[in-house]
């Protein structure tokens, strides 16, 4: 039987979904290309924002008609599955995956194959190990989740609610499944958690991110290693010298920040200022100068004004971001905020602040690329665009676009950047590596 699995998300999604893949053809299931295609499709949701969610309900629309039509075991998995819960199968689905049931989906499926209309929300994850097999998207690059859940209860946020609170993997079976990876020919790891920088403490055993990094980095073949996404009161000073000191370790880091006004930012419970927010950036940048900062900001949050709003833009342009997600706030069932507070911002208005953000952003964007002008960086080949270009990172995370070829694609190359944009950079390739081995990365 063929089977087709459709993501919405972050990257943790990405990640349930190559697990769920990997069980499945393990199990003799065979991967499709699209739904019409499959005898089994599965929706992989997020909840995070209404968009993602209505796309998500867009998508299983589609597949129930297609349902209609022919046999088809059609499932629902991810966030909204574990918010909806029994619901979905009233809609029409089979089976409803919760997110912390992942590893049992071939018994869900094989239960629904045979008539069952099954629920499963049983906390599974300690099965969520080294040995759990996933078919991943890429052959050079794997995502690789330390820690499940999130216990800082954001009151805009359903993360806690759908994904439960934080539990950290041991360390010796993270590095068990790194090493399985460099063994097998990837290059490039992401380790993933809601908030990352929590990885450990709940172990108690002196595990923390920064000596993930450190053990990690020490695996031959593994060459550079990312982490996603960070909380600004968890970002320690261990993990700063990690990164400043280990050539292995992205000089990168995504630390969300959301608004600009300690107002907003108590009524988020984010538990810190933007004084001590733009205080951490700048302990950042002095111990790790080339450190690449992006964040994520939400407009629009109940009783925002105009005047926390310009709080925010201030904030924005004194943090000279490399990379910005703006969101528009809307109201997800079940947290604080949904009960609490009136979503009393016209859509109107939200819209306006973040199209005002988005313009002032693509200005800093702009002028921080003009630094790579003429500058050749080393980067490893990712994939190719749409647009035949091909593109890869460096390792402060800018995306350079260029003339390749498929060959290319997992080995470093040397490119020198011609043209700057707000958005990629775009330049020749100088080198390329012919042979893949252990390249140290160089700026």
């Amino acid at each position: 039987m063929k089977f087709y699995i459709k993501t919405f998300g972050c990257q943790m999604n990405e990640n349930d979904s190559e697990a769920m893949a990997g069980l499945l053809v393990k199990e003799g299931f065979v991967p499709a290309s699209s739904p019409e295609e499959a005898d089994v499709v599965i929706v992989n949701t997020c909840a995070v924002r209404r968009k993602s969610e209505e796309k998500a309900y867009s998508e299983l629309g589609q597949i129930l008609k297609l349902k209609k039509k022919r046999k088809l075991i059609v499932g629902v998995a991810g966030c909204v599955a574990e918010k909806e819960r029994e619901k979905f199968l009233k809609r029409g689905a089979d089976f409803v995956l919760g997110t912390r049931a992942v590893p049992r989906v071939t018994e869900v499926v094989k239960r629904a194959i045979h008539g069952e209309k099954v629920a499963l929300f049983e906390d599974h994850l300690d099965e969520y190990n080294h040995e759990l097999p996933r078919m991943r998207a890429s052959k050079h690059h794997a995502w690789v989740t330390i820690i499940h859940g999130c216990d800082r209860f954001c009151t805009y946020c359903i993360v806690p609610y759908t994904r439960g609170r934080e539990r950290s993997r041991p360390m010796v079976d993270i590095l068990e499944e790194v090493k399985e990876l460099a063994e097998q020919g990837y290059r490039e790891i992401t380790f993933l958690g809601q908030n990352v920088d929590a990885y450990g403490k709940d172990l108690k055993d002196g595990s923390s991110l920064a000596k993930l990094l450190e053990e990690a980095s020490k695996i031959e073949g593994i060459e550079r290693i990312w982490f996603l996404t960070s909380y600004p009161t968890d970002f320690s000073d261990e993990l700063m010298e990690v990164i400043a000191k280990n050539p292995k370790v992205a000089k990168s880091v995504h630390l969300p920040v959301q608004s600009g006004s300690n107002r907003i930012l108590k009524l988020m419970n984010r538990r810190y200022t933007r004084e001590e927010y733009l205080a951490l950036l700048e302990k950042i940048r002095s111990k790790v100068p080339e450190a690449s900062i992006s964040s994520d900001i939400i407009v629009g949050f109940p009783t925002e004004t105009e005047e926390d709003f310009m709080e925010t833009v201030d904030l924005v342009e004194k943090a000279r971001f490399e990379r910005l997600n703006l969101a528009i706030y809307s109201p997800r069932e079940g947290t604080v905020a949904w009960r609490y507070y009136r979503d009393d911002i016209p859509h109107e208005e939200k819209v306006k602040r973040m199209q005002f953000l988005m313009s002032l952003q693509k200005r800093i964007n702009r002028k921080l690329n003009e630094r790579y002008r003429g500058k050749t960086v080393r980067i490893i080949v990712e994939a190719q665009a749409k647009n035949g270009l091909f593109y890869g990172r460096d390792i402060r995370n800018k995306i350079i676009a260029f003339e390749g070829e498929e060959w290319m694609i997992g080995r470093f190359a040397d490119v020198k950047v011609e043209k700057i944009t707000a958005g990629p950079l775009y330049g020749k390739v100088v080198w390329v590596e012919k042979v893949p081995s252990s390249v140290p990365s160089s700026e």
